[in-house]
């Protein structure tokens, strides 16, 4: 039995895939649970339409995610840190606290799991961190924001 897979089943295959299976695997587990439908030809055209769709939004996502690298380029966030009698910076600025302060001062909306250097920002000056904006077929996109931390 020849079906279309509607979600990623271990040791079958991956979502979208048209895999052969026992008939009794298909008709009384996958189809019945929704994991599966049955390969046809109507089904078949289905899966190629989706399948471009998905082309075409994965392209306009990575077309957006290269617009947010190319203005991260131009950008730096500012925080102030308290600082101790030997020049060292009290405490440090985490990811999540830059995300919010890329979200508060120039609108730009990243998810703190993004940023690729996890480590927190810890020294006055100039830090540059890189995020990975988009990841998929057509690639990965990666911008850098430049972070600086000054006396308060």
């Amino acid at each position: 039995m020849k079906v279309i897979l509607l979600q990623d089943v271990k040791k079958v295959g991956k979502k979208g895939e048209t895999v052969t299976v026992s008939d009794g695997y298909g008709a009384n587990f996958l189809i019945p649970r929704g994991l599966a439908k049955l390969s046809t030809e109507q089904t078949q055209r289905q899966l190629a339409r989706d399948n471009a769709a998905e082309a075409a939004r994965q392209k306009e996502l990575k077309k957006e995610a290269e617009a947010v690298a190319e203005r991260l380029e131009h950008i730096e966030v500012k925080f102030r840190s308290k600082v101790g009698k030997d020049g060292r910076m009290f405490g440090s600025i985490s990811p999540k606290e830059i995300a919010e302060g890329l979200k508060k001062q120039w609108d730009i909306d990243i998810d703190k799991r993004k940023f690729i250097d996890k480590y927190p920002v810890n020294a006055l000056g100039y830090a540059r961190l890189k995020i990975e904006l988009y990841k998929g077929s057509e690639g990965t996109v990666i911008g850098t924001v430049v972070v600086h931390i000054e006396e308060e």
